[in-house]
């Protein structure tokens, strides 16, 4: 994981934040492209990091692996015309990095699909909304009968080198400062200076600038400057 974060960071970036979709939400019977057609305004999955912005606009460099899609998937009507970019891709792989490609043009982005699902038998908790099946694809409405127990679920994981983890740091480097740290003795008796401590509570603070964005950067030295 820490050589993969490395892998996703460059000027002066060292953190990620992490997103899943557990499950990936497919319908059954739809194909990849179908499910992404769906998203193409917002990402089908969800934030894990505790930052506050939950919206993804835009990200540096991402790793994103699906499971729990087979090979066949990206074919949903055969002898028919594209009716996407997304269709015309030969493979799910090539699926998966166009959708990535067009949500965050210019984002360095890597994508693995990987057709064995995760397993959900017992002692996995049965938490599974009624509309999914026993291999955890959607259902356009819920079954007529008891549904069985969900044996296996589709699961989108990604790490993202984000905007979202300036909010995060900066957060962070606040509350810090605001620490009254001659009340903490117990802390500076193990060893820790008080002169290493504010500047370790500078460096996070540069490492939150490197996140910002354009406008989000010129706020950042304003508020700086009146420091």
């Amino acid at each position: 994981m820490m050589h993969l974060a490395e892998t996703l960071n460059f000027s002066g970036r060292k953190v990620v934040a992490a997103w899943a979709s557990v499950p990936f939400p497919a319908l059954r019977g739809y194909s990849l492209p179908d499910t992404l057609c769906a998203y193409q305004q917002d990402v089908p999955w969800k934030l894990l990091s505790s930052c506050r912005e939950q919206k993804v606009g835009c990200c540096f460099a991402q790793s994103v692996v699906l499971r729990g899609i087979c090979k066949e998937s990206h074919i949903s009507c055969l002898g028919k015309q594209p009716t996407s970019p997304l269709h015309a891709c030969e493979s799910t792989e090539q699926i998966l990095q166009h959708y990535l490609h067009t949500l965050f043009p210019g984002a360095f982005s890597t994508s693995h699909v990987l057709e064995q699902p995760c397993n959900t038998l017992p002692p996995y908790p049965q938490f599974f909304s009624p509309l999914l099946t026993r291999q955890g694809f959607l259902l356009d409405k819920p079954p007529s009968y008891s549904s069985a127990a969900v044996e296996s679920i589709p699961v989108l994981a990604a790490l993202q080198s984000s905007p979202v983890l300036h909010t995060l740091l900066y957060s962070l480097y606040k509350d810090l400062q605001k620490l009254n740290t001659r009340r903490w003795a117990s802390f500076f008796s193990a060893g820790v200076e008080q002169d290493d401590f504010q500047e370790a509570l500078q460096e996070l603070r540069t490492l939150s600038q490197c996140y910002e964005m354009g406008s989000e950067a010129d706020e950042s030295e304003d508020e700086a400057d009146s420091d």
